[in-house]
């Protein structure tokens, strides 16, 4: 494929031309991908999200003012894209029932930098996607994309309190995740020798 500019890509996608839209997924798709199975249950929907962020991408494209990075902006047509998705009568009802089927528990686990670095991104995203529709969203938000608790308290229609309880939610299920996987290699390699 021929390398294009940022401005012959962006000119390229405002006039619908099929081979640059082709070019600018290609070049994104793990990226955004990474992005959008974070938000989702399985990879399955995050490849629908993806698909679904990048058609809005293509169709918005006007809306891009030229200002500030070109692929932030296309990071933020996916991850509304994927809020929008969360925010769905669906799986609204399911948040709810998730938030008051669980009940929260303090600890004070703690995930050594070596437990972190012998995860693999895969099985990290895995775990995540197994956290409840809401308190995947909150984390996602609060770690990743860098809100803080107003930001999405506002994004999300929750209060800051609750988006504050999900993250320590999310952090207390990850770590004994990581905590378990990790004894597992641990047993699984003394087992080896």
């Amino acid at each position: 494929m021929p390398a294009y500019s940022e401005q012959e890509i962006i000119a390229g996608c405002r006039k619908k031309n099929r081979a640059i839209q082709e070019h600018l997924y290609k070049e994104n798709y793990s990226l955004f991908l990474k992005v959008c199975a974070r938000y989702a249950k399985n990879m399955q929907d995050a490849e629908q999200l993806l698909n679904d962020g990048f058609l809005k991408v293509f169709t918005q494209i006007e809306k891009y003012g030229n200002t500030g990075s070109f692929e932030g902006w296309m990071k933020r047509v996916v991850i509304n894209t994927c809020l929008d998705y969360l925010r769905s009568n669906y799986l609204k009802e399911e948040m709810t029932m998730h938030v008051n089927a669980i009940q929260p528990e303090e600890t004070n686990l703690s995930v050594t930098n070596e437990a972190l670095e012998n995860i693999d991104f895969r099985e990290l995203v895995g775990m995540i996607q197994t956290l409840p529709a809401m308190t995947r969203t909150v984390f996602n938000l609060f770690v990743f994309e860098g809100f803080n608790h107003r930001e999405i308290s506002e994004q999300l229609d929750i209060s800051e309190g609750t988006s504050h309880w999900h993250v320590h939610q999310a952090r207390n299920v990850l770590q004994k995740k990581i905590i378990k996987v990790e004894q597992q290699k641990v047993t699984y390699e003394a087992k080896r020798i």
